[in-house]
């Protein structure tokens, strides 16, 4: 294992992917998708976010964070709008120098690594107890802040794979069996961060001739992008698609996790990974909030919540439900993230021209 999966490693041998432990979760005092803000601030302490996880995910923190701080006495209303990670990072820039928000919380480093070179951030090294992060998970001078570990893997519909005669993909040149002819599906990379580390892992595995090569002929296959890199996994549920590729945990939590029949598989051949970031908006409100709110996120407390999501928590105190592959039994690529946010805008737009999206 090369560099920095070699050293990712090191820190989630330990580390299980978690399984779904389902319960019950007061929804925060608002939330949405697209641009749709949540809630109305009550009282002088608000903390304003874009969130980059699925709308049900972010209540779960969020709900608990505002439990947690009217524990405390000191109690905080979630403002947020949620959006893909790409959407985000379009967001704040086009917002640059008046942001509406603060805090910016989930989704790939590598958009972070683009809004801080870009000038989009505010360092911030939050307070951790118990253990330290990694130099990979974390910018160099803190304008991000990695709080999950998260495997790019296949979702199959066991019952459409049947029909085709197909078993469930194991390596990337699966998705190219004709069989699968308008049956994949997968995201925008250009407005997924869960899309962008599929181009960029593959480009940094197989060289860049070689995996434009693929893309042009997955895009064959492929049914239709999504704007979100989650979406794909409920469609192959309801059967409007057999394959996607998707982050695993987004594949547990809304395959078999919601009861459809839907199989993970890991591509043998390398599979690409994220660390999941957060990152304080520069010139953004609520930084104070931010901040605590950041601090709380790394504590076993907050990250013990991922287990509702299957996310894999960097916190190695953190509760982790049994039962799931270890990490360090992936064949992750030699994955380098500064690399990839340095080169996204330039790979987008090739893809771009190649797909002809």
């Amino acid at each position: 294992m090369k560099a920095i999966a070699s050293r990712l490693h090191y820190v989630l041998i330990l580390l299980l992917a978690a399984a779904w432990v389902a319960g019950p979760c007061r929804a925060p005092s608002g939330g949405g998708d697209e641009a749709e803000a949540g809630g109305a601030a009550a009282g002088p302490r608000v903390l304003r976010v874009y969130s980059a996880l699925d709308p049900n995910e972010t209540k779960i923190y969020f709900s608990e964070y505002e439990k947690y701080t009217a524990a405390q006495g000191r109690p905080v209303k979630m403002q947020w709008v949620r959006l893909s990670s790409g959407g985000v990072l379009s967001r704040v820039t086009q917002e640059k120098g008046n942001p509406s928000m603060g805090l910016w919380f989930g989704g790939p480093s590598t958009d972070f690594i683009d809004a801080a070179e870009n000038g989009l951030l505010e360092p911030y090294r939050p307070r951790i107890q118990g253990f330290e992060l990694q130099a990979q998970m974390h910018d160099p001078q803190w304008l991000w802040t990695g709080f999950y570990f998260g495997a790019i893997g296949f979702a199959s519909n066991d019952t459409m794979l049947k029909r085709l005669g197909l078993a469930p993909p194991r390596t990337w040149k699966d998705l190219l069996d004709p069989r699968l002819e308008n049956n994949v599906s997968i995201a925008y990379p250009y407005q997924s961060g869960t899309a962008y580390t599929v181009l960029s892992s593959l480009v940094q595995d197989k060289g860049e001739a070689r995996a434009f090569a693929y893309m042009e002929a997955l895009d064959r296959n492929v049914h239709h992008y999504n704007k979100s890199g989650s979406a794909c996994v409920t469609q192959v549920g309801l059967g409007e698609v057999a394959v996607c590729v998707a982050f695993s945990h987004d594949i547990l939590k809304k395959g078999p996790g919601q009861g459809f029949p839907v199989t993970l598989s890991f591509p043998a051949d390398g599979a690409g990974f994220e660390i999941g970031g957060m990152a304080l908006i520069k010139n953004g409100p609520d930084h104070d909030e931010a901040r605590l709110f950041m601090d709380w996120v790394l504590s076993r407390q907050a990250q013990s919540l991922m287990q509702q999501w299957y996310r894999i928590p960097l916190n190695p105190g953190a509760e982790r439900a049994p039962g799931i592959v270890p990490a360090s039994e992936l064949n992750l690529v030699d994955y380098d993230a500064i690399k990839a946010g340095g080169d996204k805008r330039r790979l987008i737009e090739k893809w771009r021209l190649t797909t002809g999206q």
